[in-house]
């Protein structure tokens, strides 16, 4: 059994070091994936800049309109 399992080893060890120097040389499906992960980082980005011009923007506007309520009531 152990002469066996040891004659199937480098078999196995060069299919799957063959298949890991596939993968590495194989640059099909990278673009597509690089795109996609730099579109959600330019999104992230965009949203975090967005809320923070206007969050001071907000918070004004909130302290306008509470002010105000205080006033009627």
């Amino acid at each position: 059994m152990l002469k066996r399992i040891s004659a199937h080893f480098p078999v196995a060890y060069l299919a799957i070091t063959g298949k890991i120097r596939d993968f590495k040389k194989d640059e099909r499906g990278l673009s597509g994936v690089v795109v996609a992960i730099l579109l959600i980082l330019i999104a992230v980005l965009a949203i975090v800049l967005i809320w923070g011009f206007l969050s001071g923007w907000l918070a004004d506007l909130w302290e306008n309109i509470t002010s105000q309520t205080e006033g009627i009531s």
